[in-house]
């Protein structure tokens, strides 16, 4: 989504004056963004904008919750969901007596929050089902157990970036495509993705085990992610551009720039935020930058790693 003020493209947050003529461009994937509430002026503008991404992080965690119960529910040799309607019908009941929770859709927005876990749930269903002389598929069961983290006992959910803001990618290792990678469920933040290595997550791990999830990358994801890069120059003029036109011949997106505070006699450290699709494009890109006059070293940044 975009704008034109008299014919010219500007920016959203540009401030109009009497007489100007406006065009606004739009796309059928625009959305609301946070970003807007720094700029908006009215009250109403505000509050039409918080009650939409209000509404879609509920929509986007129930949506989350609902993979992850049916992965756990495959765990347990159970296929799919129990209908809302029909035989089924009294067993959300008693299960949502269970959880405390008003409806499935509540129930499920609550999974995808971390407020519930997948696998508890999975169990009570499972019992229930049992009661009515459904029984578990043992062939399902060991299909699905199998997974290559030893600390998980159920299958992966596959992540590709749309899952919005029920999924995040934690800060401190900032995994993309091609990384091993573990998700935790936070108490009421959603699912935080690490890469497996992250020291962070292994802290977790160590004492809340019981948080996390197998995930892996879809064969397609949707979006770049980012990643940050440290590199070393040579102090000179011009090297800031050299290196940033380097990033950018190997199509890689700049999203911030830092020069650190202190600068040495004869090298600096610089730190980029950089967009890349997958391991495989970033290894591309450290060979591009590496090539470029000036610098010295260059290397993946990762806080946790």
């Amino acid at each position: 989504m975009s704008a034109k003020v008299n014919g010219e493209q500007v920016p959203l947050r540009s401030e109009l004056h009497n007489g100007d003529v406006i065009e606004i461009v739009t796309a059928s994937i625009a959305n609301p963004n946070p970003g807007w509430l720094s700029f908006v002026t009215t009250g109403k503008a505000r509050s039409k904008i918080r009650h939409y991404l209000k509404t879609m992080a509920l929509t986007e965690s129930q949506d989350l919750g609902e993979k992850m119960l049916i992965q756990s529910l495959r765990a347990e040799g159970i296929e799919k969901l129990p209908e809302e309607s029909g035989p089924d019908r009294a067993i959300w009941e008693k299960i949502l007596r269970f959880s405390g929770n008003r409806s499935r859709a509540d129930l499920l927005t609550d999974i995808g929050l971390g407020k519930r876990i997948a696998s508890m749930v999975a169990k009570r269903i499972v019992a229930l089902l049992a009661e009515t002389g459904q029984r578990p598929d043992a062939l399902l069961m060991s299909l699905e157990r199998y997974t290559s983290h030893e600390s998980v006992s159920q299958g992966a959910l596959l992540l590709d970036g749309s899952e919005g803001a029920s999924v995040q990618f934690a800060t401190c290792c900032k995994p993309i495509p091609g990384d091993g990678i573990l998700g935790y469920l936070g108490r009421g933040e959603g699912l935080v993705v690490h890469t497996d290595d992250c020291v962070m997550a292994k802290r977790l791990q160590h004492r809340d085990s019981e948080r996390f999830i197998a995930v892996d990358w879809s064969d397609e994801p949707v979006r770049p992610f980012e990643t940050a890069l440290l590199v070393t120059v040579a102090d000179g003029k011009g090297v800031l551009a050299r290196v940033a036109a380097s990033l950018a011949s190997a199509e890689a997106d700049i999203t911030h720039v830092n020069m650190g505070q202190e600068r040495a006699q004869e090298a600096t450290e610089l730190r980029f935020g950089i967009a890349v699709r997958d391991r495989v494009h970033l290894a591309s890109v450290l060979r591009s930058v590496k090539r470029t006059r000036s610098v010295l070293r260059v290397q993946r940044a990762k806080a946790g790693g």
